[in-house]
């Protein structure tokens, strides 16, 4: 084998092993059809430059570019947010839910987490990070950060849960979207945790391997961001190593909180 063919060979295996890290962080154990061979087509054009973001849609469908962000809009209560939001039916999550999940927490906190979308005990108890996750989350904030759970607010990015857990698709995202940045407005955080890859993208503008951006400060509508692990992932990957790599933004997210 030649030198170029060999350099190509292992450029596909570091990208397949990236795949199947992006893959375990986000809960896919098992794909549930096999995918047709593709023909093969000729190279795609250039994007334009001036195209906007946008995420990737399953099976290798177009998504629609997300929306632009803006700075913080009015500030409303929560309670108005949540009266808009209503008994939502604007996307197709809202067949398969038991209880919609809005958010919980202080609707004056400097701290924020944004996570991917409610699960099964979510779900039946209309509260978000409930579950197992959410139980790691409250040992994170409240023995980790020695602060209470009722101290921040808590919400996801869809207010339903996906079917069998799935991420959220592009256009459930951007029904999504108004409520969360609503959310955003109500409370006026001083830092937004991002929670995972679904919830970094979106925040962030672009799609994300949490893995390269996770410790590292971006910014959403004038706010600081921390993007980190999914509490879901690290029971997954439950490593001496990927709680201190949590421990350690939770802490830097904290810290920037409570600057003057």
């Amino acid at each position: 084998m030649s030198a170029a063919p060999e350099d190509e060979a292992r450029t596909l295996i570091a990208s397949a092993r990236g795949l199947l890290v992006e893959l375990l962080e986000e809960g896919v154990e098992r794909f549930e059809a096999r995918l047709e061979r593709a023909p093969r087509l000729p190279p795609p054009a250039q994007p334009r430059p001036s195209a906007p973001p946008s995420f990737a849609l399953e099976g290798g469908a177009t998504p629609a570019p997300t929306t632009p962000v803006a700075e913080l809009g009015e500030r409303r209560s929560l309670e108005a947010v949540r009266a808009e939001l209503g008994e939502c039916t604007r996307c197709r999550l809202s067949e398969g839910r038991t209880e919609l999940v809005f958010g919980d927490g202080n609707p004056d906190a400097d701290l924020m987490f944004v996570g991917e979308g409610p699960g099964a005990e979510e779900d039946k108890r209309g509260l978000p990070f409930v579950g197992r996750a959410g139980e790691l989350l409250t040992q994170m904030i409240e023995k980790g950060l020695e602060i209470a759970r009722s101290d921040v607010y808590i919400c996801n990015i869809v207010k339903c849960r996906p079917p069998q857990n799935r991420t959220p698709l592009p256009d459930e995202v951007s029904t999504c979207r108004p409520f969360l940045d609503g959310q955003i407005d109500a409370i006026r955080p001083r830092v937004l945790v991002a929670l995972g890859k679904p919830a970094t993208s979106l925040l962030l503008g672009r799609d994300v391997a949490i893995t390269q951006v996770r410790g590292t400060w971006h910014e959403y509508r004038g706010i600081p961001v921390m993007p980190t692990f999914h509490p879901a992932f690290i029971l997954r990957q439950y490593s001496r190593e990927n709680r201190q790599l949590v421990w350690e933004d939770l802490k830097a997210a904290l810290a920037r909180s409570r600057e003057a």
